[in-house]
């Protein structure tokens, strides 16, 4: 029988495109992440844990939703196999129809902030306190930038409903040195809200998703030229900091006991960006936007002292839909029963070290590339990105060419499609030979899985379509007061292009 111990407070640190290999735990040789080796130690690894989507928006969709992006509609349908994200000029964002992990909380009597990055949509229906989060300090989009506001408007920094600043105005980023304060800023938020509820006694959930790691990466002055690894170890030792100094906050309080810390990313290291911009996928092929392994496996701890054995690593195959199933367990709330939802409760594997039977699905826009079942990896579907981008030096397996299997065309092999072991050839450079019976049994034992999934599957409707130069960030709630509202240009809705 597995007694569920109750949560009273639940933490999710949700890192921008950090890679598997940027952790000590797993093998960093500069070992700059102590804090985080330490969670590990004191709690549990996952080292095969997955996002649901190689890009950010549909990651974040997935987690909050606890469903694929093809369910919960951010994907695109207007080309095959597309990322597609939400930049300023998107028309959509996350459905009405889709229920929010903070929604449901409500019904625990749960406080709910979100500290960092959005990416849900941008557009006042869609921003977060209109979808469960009761307090919300950071940004809709990325901190890309900066723009001159007026072809592009420089994105807004919120305080709950209404904007408080932009970045590189009020909050500025040095993109020539990499300097900024940001990740200080959204610290103290985070101390501060749990200070807040921990006084009051309020059960909280805070999502904490810094964006330091992300191109232009940056850190604060303190950890600038720190790193044996560049500007962009910097920002990871930042993070680290951050994540350490969260967790004696916890224990100073004395409310770690209650508190379940999850630490991950949402899609593998942008390795396109170069050493310099980008982190480690470890052993692993790719990166970002790909659904080979570098792309969509992440580096993954849970944290709970007292409750999830310290020192223990779990091989279960986890996702991060998962933590949607897992954080309502823990909480004593029911998951809604009229929608597929496709993460597990992983309160078996935390409390007992269970291994749960399931596949990992590795989708790339509305096409299902490949499935994972234990070991075995079956590729349907291969493609890194067009060579028309890479001959303008646009890579996403730089150094990692594998014939046959990082393509620059798209290629089906449903008939015969490409299988590796990936406890043996973690980095996908070796498939089985489809003449042995182990290919046979594998392809007849995953074949049976597809056809159930795909027999199953009915696409949500998709939100990642139309674009509009007249819906960027011109006039975001909260301009009038401060005096930084802009004029948009007429509208003029486009399909949107997504080019890989």
């Amino acid at each position: 029988v597995l007694l569920k111990p109750a949560c009273s407070y639940h933490i999710l640190c949700f890192c921008l495109q950090m890679g598997w290999g940027d952790l000590g735990v797993f093998g960093e040789p500069s070992k700059e992440t102590p804090n985080l080796d330490v969670m590990a130690a004191q709690g549990m690894l996952f080292p095969n844990f997955y996002t649901a989507n190689p890009l950010c928006s549909p990651s974040r969709a997935a987690l909050l939703t606890g469903r694929l992006p093809v369910r919960n509609g951010f994907y695109t349908t207007n080309a095959h196999a597309r990322n597609a994200y939400t930049p300023q000029e998107i028309v959509g964002g996350i459905s009405q129809d889709e229920i929010l992990l903070p929604e449901l909380l409500k019904k625990k009597d749960y406080v709910s902030k979100i500290i960092g990055k959005w990416h849900l949509g941008h557009r006042s229906q869609y921003l977060p306190l209109k979808h469960g989060f009761d307090e919300w300090f950071g940004s809709p989009n990325c901190h890309f930038g900066p723009y001159n506001n007026s072809v592009r408007p420089n994105i807004p920094v919120y305080n709950n409903s209404e904007m408080t600043g932009r970045y590189y105005e009020e909050f500025e980023i040095n993109v020539k040195t990499g300097e900024s304060n940001l990740t200080q800023i959204y610290l103290k938020e985070g101390l501060d809200f749990i200070s807040q509820q921990a006084t009051a006694q309020r059960p909280f959930f805070l999502y904490w998703a810094p964006d330091a790691t992300h191109s232009p990466v940056y850190a604060s002055e303190r950890f600038l030229g720190k790193s044996q690894r560049g500007r962009y170890g910097d920002a990871v030792m930042e993070l680290d900091d951050s994540i350490g100094q969260i967790l004696a906050h916890l224990v100073s309080l004395g409310i770690h006991n209650n508190t379940l810390v999850f630490f991950t990313s949402d899609n593998g290291a942008a390795v396109m960006s170069g050493a310099h911009q980008s982190g480690s996928n470890g052993p692993f092929l790719c990166g970002k936007e790909t659904t080979f392994e570098g792309g969509m496996r992440e580096p993954a701890i849970a944290w709970w002292p007292g409750r999830i054995p310290a020192g223990t690593v779990s091989y279960q195959l986890a996702s991060v839909m998962d933590l949607f199933s897992t954080s309502l367990s823990v909480t004593g709330v029911l998951p809604p029963d009229d929608r597929v939802i496709d993460g597990l409760d992983l309160s078996p594997v935390l409390f007992n070290n269970s291994l749960l039977d399931r596949p990992i699905f590795y989708y790339r826009g509305n096409q299902m590339m490949a499935v994972r079942i234990g070991q075995y990896k079956v590729h349907y579907w291969t493609w890194s990105n067009s060579w028309e981008e890479y001959n303008t030096g646009i890579n996403f397996c730089p150094g990692q060419e594998v014939p046959g299997v990082t393509t620059h065309t798209q290629e089906e092999h449903t008939m015969q499609p490409l299988i590796f072991h990936l406890g043996q050839d973690p980095g996908e450079r070796y498939p089985i030979s489809v003449q042995s019976e182990e290919y046979r049994d594998v392809h007849r034992q995953v074949t049976a899985v597809v056809e159930q999934h795909q027999k199953d599957l009915i696409p949500g409707m998709p939100q990642l379509n139309m674009c509009d130069l007249a819906v960027m960030n011109w006039s975001p709630p909260g301009c009038e007061q401060l005096g930084k509202c802009l004029k948009a240009p007429e509208s003029n809705p486009w399909k949107c292009v997504w080019p890989h």
